[in-house]
């Protein structure tokens, strides 16, 4: 009989639960509410996941010489990525009524997307992803058995993976240093100053990833500058106290307090919010408010993304 602590009776299986909470060794897979391979009993076929650690399909703007050989390079931007596999459904399995209709449940047609997190070697990653196809064949092993091989594929809008924890780093706006002291003594001392306004955030994988910058203030309008790559995002705004900005890079947005969009308000400098990503390795990033209070603080979060 196949070993599982998975209760499937009741549960809703489309929930958009954490990416890789309910993984718990090598080989699983978890998506939405759904945990798939070792310990359940919906073991993945030995042929494996296809697409997973392959390189995405891609879009080129290669221009082709016309007086010589060859192309001009041009930009590449990934298309979705598309993740297939076959899976074994388990028929000594004893609560096999409960576990297809948590099957059929799980793999529905649905608009939003939702995390598909894989664990191997210890490693877990996890993409943004809907159902594309599920194919079960009712044939006589089925039907007499329950015994099935299902083929099913995913597909992620955004066809990078991500790590599973978030990181955050975050700094207060740059306050001067409190100067000597008399009398002076030596060796001089012109003391620390509280805060410097940059702060260093790392990509440790091999993709650009797009961060989520939050201002709060009070300070008046804010600024992010990435020093290596040297875009910046700038917004003409005063923020009070208790006030907060909220930049997503990745969609685009601007919002104040999560409710008004203010990307109206980007500087003729800023540039645009699609463009602002952090390179894989360490990014140094700083704070420049035109004034602000020493209560004023960015905070910037981000996942690790991989190819």
């Amino acid at each position: 009989m196949a070993e599982t602590t998975t209760a499937y009776a009741g549960n809703t299986f489309t929930a958009d639960l954490a990416p890789g909470s309910l993984i718990t060794q090598d080989g699983q897979i978890q998506w939405a509410g759904l945990l798939i391979g070792p310990g359940t009993p919906f073991a993945v076929d030995r042929t494996g996941l296809q697409g997973w650690e392959d390189l995405p399909e891609y879009d080129s703007s290669d221009a082709e010489r016309p007086t010589s050989h060859g192309a001009w390079p041009g930009s590449r931007y990934a298309k979705p990525r598309k993740v297939g596999g076959t899976i074994v459904l388990a028929p000594e399995y004893d609560g096999l009524p409960e576990a297809l209709r948590a099957l059929r449940q799980a793999l529905a047609l649905l608009d939003e997307e939702r995390w598909l997190t894989v664990r191997l070697h210890g490693e877990l990653l996890a993409v943004r992803a809907r159902i594309a196809q599920r194919v079960v064949p009712a044939d006589q092993g089925f039907a007499t058995q329950g015994s099935s091989r299902m083929s099913i594929q995913w597909l992620a809008s955004d066809p990078r993976r991500y790590a599973v924890n978030e990181q955050s780093v975050s700094t207060g706006a740059p306050q001067p240093e409190s100067g000597l002291t008399w009398p002076l003594t030596w060796p001089l001392d012109w003391g620390q100053a509280t805060s410097t306004g940059d702060a260093v955030a790392e990509n440790t994988g091999s993709a650009a990833t797009h961060p989520v910058i939050v201002f709060r203030g009070p300070c008046s309008m804010p600024s992010i500058t990435d020093r290596t790559s040297r875009r910046r995002l700038r917004y003409a705004i005063d923020l009070a106290a208790g006030d907060q900005l909220t930049v997503d890079t990745a969609n685009g947005t601007v919002t104040l307090n999560n409710t008004a969009s203010r990307r109206h308000t980007a500087m003729a400098d800023s540039s645009p919010e699609e463009l602002f990503t952090l390179e894989p390795g360490r990014s140094e990033l700083s704070f420049r408010p035109d004034s602000a209070a020493p209560e004023a603080v960015m905070s910037v979060h981000w996942r690790s993304a991989e190819w």
